[in-house]
């Protein structure tokens, strides 16, 4: 056997309370592993603990498994009776059998081998203030970011002499529009008829910059954001601010006095200064007289393992929810404030809105961040890179799809993964339109982004393939005047489509998932969706240069490129499926 491929421990997404009485197991074992059971039980069925009791376990196979690229990863679910659990796995090879346990691998005789103190995984208590929990109401959520610059300028009258006119054409970064918050008032009978059912706002704060990120003062809101979030939950939208918290504009006011004050100041240690006093000169950071954010010397790094900053900050955040009633925070740069500072600040806002949503900006591994303590989840960046390496990488086979999206779906807790914020383009990153410049591709990854497990998020635009390259490009005007053209109707009636089915079909928004093998060609991306009544949902993707002939069987609920039975290259097509072999009992046990 192969024992360097195999991998647990009792933390983390590999053994965790799913709810205060299911524990999920997951195990990571070589594709050389046939068959894997446990045995498990409680911890004193046998007596006290000490070396001297005889202890077996309840022996169960695990059947379910999902394949990642180089391991198989083994899932069940097990109720303990007391809360606690004791447990070992029996794996089988082709002709060998070990017994996995937590410091390392013994033959039978071994484990039998009279007066050996056996070291067995344990899960002594599931307390239940251990158990991550997540807002129910995400998983049911339809996001639409907006930039607020560059949506829609709801006052126009108002214009002041640096605001540009409204245009569809390519931005600069400085470059104001006047896009506002009565704009966003405005369009929200446009959100609503699309189906967008919560609005994800880039900053609002008073700032220098049309992206605001630099905040200069955090107390300070347009006061039409009440009145914007109050019509919002009327209309059934829930509304995310953006927190930058990570760092502040150079026009902050305790950062102005620590420039005029020096060490002097009393908020001297809300920042990261390196060097006193600090030399007056414009320049990037990497001389190292403070930190910053990206180098960037007028956004420099808040200090946020101080106990006055941890404070002010939880101010901020209990008076954005008590006046203004926002549903999430979604925290920039959010694997660089420290993790002090996010325990504190979400149990500071549990104890006002216990189903707030706390969103990290995370592009990388976050399970340090996602133990039901911080965020509650992140923005699933390694979902939208690896969606664009398959359709970017014609030698990736369908076998390549399906590594990815388990890679991505076996990070993080179940309870993370049915919140994840899912999403394929940003105001960070180039439009998904523009990596390939073609409609069916652009519909086939909207199709997975709407069907995978989470909670999707198109950025403003997306519903009629705006382009834009990346950062400022991505930024450019929403073009209200081009919305009610035919083609752009026809384009948004097909994300329409898309929103309205992953609303109506618990399947769409449900977990569990699995990649069947009907199609032999090598590009043709087959997987099924499955809710907790067992009902299933197929999604087929043609990403081959060949035309496929599809099996007969099922509701067809979306299709693009698909007519009498065949899916033309690039083709897309979501059905329901007539018949299923799976039930309730499957779905508890990790399918």
């Amino acid at each position: 056997m192969d024992f360097t491929g195999v991998y647990h421990r009792t933390s983390e997404q590999m053994s965790y309370a799913q709810n205060e009485n299911e524990l999920v197991i997951n195990l990571k074992t070589g594709y050389d592993v046939k068959q894997v059971f446990i045995h498990h039980g409680d911890p004193y069925d046998a007596g006290i603990l000490g070396g001297n009791e005889v202890w077996h376990g309840k022996r169960e196979e695990i059947c379910f498994k999902k394949r990642l690229r180089h391991q198989l990863w083994w899932t069940t679910t097990l109720t303990p009776e007391y809360k606690r659990c004791k447990y070992y796995f029996e794996l089988h090879t082709d002709g060998e059998v070990w017994y996995y346990l937590e410091d390392g691998f013994l033959t039978k005789e071994q484990l039998n081998m009279k007066g050996r103190i056996l070291q067995f995984f344990i899960v002594p208590w599931m307390n239940p203030a251990d158990v991550c929990r997540t807002p129910a109401w995400v998983n049911d959520t339809i996001w639409y970011q907006i930039f607020p610059d560059r949506f829609c300028n709801g006052t126009p009258e108002l214009n002041t002499g640096d605001i540009r006119t409204w245009q569809s054409g390519p931005v600069r970064n400085e470059e104001r529009y006047g896009g506002n918050l009565e704009g966003i008032r405005k369009k929200l009978p446009y959100l609503k008829e699309l189906g967008i059912t919560g609005i994800y706002l880039n900053p609002i704060m008073e700032a220098e910059s049309n992206h605001k990120y630099d905040t200069k003062d955090y107390t300070k809101i347009d006061p039409d954001f009440g009145r914007l979030v109050q019509e919002a939950h009327e209309q059934g939208i829930k509304v995310m601010a953006d927190a930058v918290f990570n760092h502040c504009g150079r026009r902050f006011a305790p950062w102005v006095d620590v420039l005029e004050k020096g060490e002097a100041s009393p908020y001297a240690d809300w920042f990261m200064v390196q060097k006193w006093p600090i030399p007056d000169k414009q320049a990037d950071t990497r001389d190292g007289r403070f930190y910053s954010f990206a180098f960037a010397d007028w956004m420099p790094k808040l200090n946020t393992n101080n106990e006055e900053v941890i404070t002010y900050f939880c101010k901020i955040c209990e008076d954005w929810i008590r006046d203004y009633d926002i549903d999430g925070i979604r925290f920039d740069v959010g694997n660089e404030v420290s993790h002090r500072f996010l325990k504190r600040i979400r149990e500071h806002l549990h104890r006002i809105k216990p189903d707030i949503y706390l969103l990290g900006e995370i592009w990388h591994d976050a399970g340090p961040w996602l133990q039901g303590d911080e965020y509650d989840s992140v923005m699933n960046y390694p979902l939208m890179s690896g969606i664009h390496e398959y359709f970017l990488d014609k030698s990736l086979d369908k076998s390549e799809f399906e590594y990815m999206i388990n890679r991505c779906y076996t990070m993080y807790m179940q309870q993370n993964n049915n919140v994840m914020f899912n999403l394929l383009d940003s105001h960070d990153t180039e439009r998904l339109m523009n990596r390939f410049h073609d409609l069916d591709i652009f519909y086939q990854q909207l199709a997975v982004l709407f069907t995978m497990p989470g909670s999707p998020c198109i950025y403003y635009g997306t519903e009629i393939a705006m382009e834009g390259g990346f950062d400022p490009d991505c930024r450019r005007c929403m073009p209200w005047e081009e919305v009610g053209t035919e083609e752009n109707q026809n384009r948004i009636e097909a994300v329409r489509t898309l929103i309205r089915l992953r609303k109506q079909e618990k399947a769409l928004r449900s977990l569990y998932f699995h990649f069947p093998e009907e199609y032999p060609q090598r590009r043709c991306v087959e997987y099924i969706k499955i809710d907790s009544q067992g009902r299933e949902i197929e999604v087929l993707l043609n990403c081959s240069e060949e035309k496929i002939k599809v099996k007969e069987g099922g509701e067809i609920l979306f299709a693009r490129n698909f007519s009498e039975g065949v899916l033309e290259r690039n083709g897309t097509l979501v059905r329901r499926k007539k018949t299923s072999i799976w039930n309730t009992e499957d779905m508890e046990n990790g399918a």
